[in-house]
């Protein structure tokens, strides 16, 4: 797996350049589309990242499917950047990357919510409204069901997790009884 630093330093380039001609969330659609299709597509990358092929296939196949894909002249450059620096079976990482630095960019927090039965729409923008107070950003949710907290909630938005299942508290519980704590 490719260095965290590095893939932020190739990230980085490519948005600088992106925020410069105002195009950089389409760079990041762009380069996120081309490193699903690799990730949906194992032949694929095999085809372009396996030494054991050429370097010129290799760089053939690839130019062919930026070609076929219609990705913009800045991203498949960037991609073929990738590719001569070997750095191409790294371009997930890299997306995901840029992902984080847009999100930095326009103040934009990601949030993975776990549930233990549906809610309702109202519930869930309620808990969207407290975590935009919380973190002081706009917040994308990704709520998952997860019977296994048997109720309440588990949110996660960066480093901040707040846990309010029963699961939870069950287990705290158990830890006081052990302890041979009274409440």
């Amino acid at each position: 797996m490719i260095n965290l630093i590095i893939a932020r330093r190739y990230a980085k380039a490519l948005l600088t350049i992106g925020k410069e001609d105002g195009r950089y969330k389409e760079y990041g659609e762009e380069l996120n589309a081309f490193a699903q299709l690799l990730e949906r597509e194992p032949d694929l990358k095999n085809a372009i990242v396996n030494p054991i092929y050429s370097k010129d296939d290799r760089r053939g196949v690839l130019l062919r499917v930026t070609e076929l894909i219609k990705l913009s002249p800045m991203v498949s450059n960037f991609v073929k950047l990738l590719f001569d620096k070997r750095r191409i079976d790294a371009i997930l990482g890299i997306s995901q990357v840029y992902q984080q630095l847009v999100d930095q960019l326009e103040n934009i927090s990601r949030a993975q919510v776990k549930i233990a039965v549906p809610l309702e729409e109202a519930t869930l923008s309620r808990i969207r409204e407290t975590l935009e107070k919380i973190t002081g950003n706009t917040v994308v949710m990704e709520v998952e069901e997860e019977p296994a907290i048997i109720g309440g909630i588990i949110a996660r938005a960066g480093d901040l997790i707040l846990d309010g299942s029963v699961r939870t508290q069950l287990q705290s519980l158990t830890e006081s009884l052990k302890r041979s704590e009274v409440f």
